[in-house]
């Protein structure tokens, strides 16, 4: 499971195919990066370690860089390379592999170090040549022991983390099933007796709900949410009749297949009808929106606002936006805000999937 997803939020995978290892891709950009000035971090301790002042220091960096960088950067290559055969392998043998790997590394390039002081005819003791060597062997081993380390701590945080996330997500989303589904079963007793052939229809629907319900998933694609939220309208409608009026508006150019936590739409789509529509003895419209923006697709649902709905103080209506901003922050971290304003007479419920 992974808790940023490729648009950017913290979705958990449903798709097989993730990276499961402790290791970060070092393949990405920004851990090459990362890697860069840690290396560059390193060189400056170990100038300052040394006895030596004024340009001296400077000339001193500037060799150690070049050799830390080249020994970063050529582990992070063959990383790069063979990161999913390292990952792959359990634990034990993954951090042997990485080890190894470095290790292997920093050996080569302090031996055509070595090699280059002697092109450039420059006399180097066999006691230089084995201490240098030695040297820069165990300052890599202690460095990469603790970067190894810090890499294995953060993945079994991050893992426990989101078990725990995903946890809540599943809570969060048992309370909001029975919910809806049990309201549905209402609203289909109440059309056995005055209209058998509605409710033999809402019977298809809820059927289809519950097929999704019951799937179990935490994530939907926009299409999949769409058409369940569809399915519940269809149900409502049977019992409301012309008092319950639905104005789509969706941009054409919105991803469909993006996803989203399941069942996140079709609740506030359930509290516009029983707190908005409901109480109003004409009825109303429901506008649902899907519009697309530079940095997320955003979901807006309006309703009607009356004086006598009083949408803003009902306690059932705060508990369930409730629980669908714990699922939008379980989700999207601080960019998943659940928006609510008055407006026009309009009560209006809006959230964005980022990118």
């Amino acid at each position: 499971m992974s808790t940023i997803t490729g648009n950017g939020n913290r979705l958990g995978n449903d798709a097989p195919g993730g990276n499961d290892g402790f290791l970060p891709d070092f393949c990405e950009g920004r851990n090459v990066i990362l890697v860069i000035i840690g290396a560059e971090v390193l060189a400056f301790i170990l100038s300052l370690a040394q006895d030596v002042t004024g340009g001296e220091l400077w000339t001193r960096l500037l060799l150690i860089s070049l050799f830390t960088q080249w020994v970063a950067l050529g582990s992070v290559a063959i990383l790069c390379y063979f990161r999913r055969k390292v990952n792959d392998e359990d634990t034990r043998r993954t951090i042997m592999l990485a080890y190894g790997i470095i290790l292997t590394v920093t050996l080569v390039f302090s031996l055509a170090s070595l090699w280059l002081i002697q092109t450039l005819y420059l006399q180097v003791s066999p006691d230089f040549a084995g201490n240098f060597v030695v040297r820069n062997l165990v300052i890599c081993a202690i460095v990469t022991a603790l970067v190894l380390r810090y890499f294995y701590v953060q993945h079994q945080w991050k893992t426990n983390t989101e078990a725990e996330a995903k946890a809540r997500i599943q809570a969060l989303q048992a309370r909001i099933r029975p919910h809806f589904l049990f309201n549905s079963m209402n609203t289909i007793a109440s059309l056995t007796r005055t209209n058998p052939n509605q409710a033999e229809l809402a019977v298809e629907d809820l059927a289809d709900l519950f097929r999704v319900s019951l799937a179990e998933k935490n994530l939907l694609t926009i299409k999949e949410e769409l058409e369940v939220t569809k399915r519940y309208l269809n149900i409502e409608k049977h019992r409301l009749g012309n008092r319950l009026k639905v104005e789509w508006q969706i941009d054409e150019d919105i991803d469909k297949y993006i996803k989203l936590p399941a069942l996140i739409m079709q609740p506030l789509v359930e509290n516009a009808l029983y707190h908005g529509i409901e109480p109003l003895t004409e009825g109303g419209t429901v506008t649902i929106s899907l519009l697309n923006k530079p940095d997320a697709i955003e979901i807006r649902v309006a309703n009607p606002l009356s004086i006598r709905s009083d949408q803003q103080q009902h306690k059932g209506n705060r508990m369930a936006q409730e629980n669908i901003r714990q699922r939008l922050q379980l989700a999207y971290g601080d960019e998943g805000k659940l928006n609510i304003m008055t407006k026009d007479d309009l009560y209006v419920v809006s959230f964005k999937i980022p990118r």
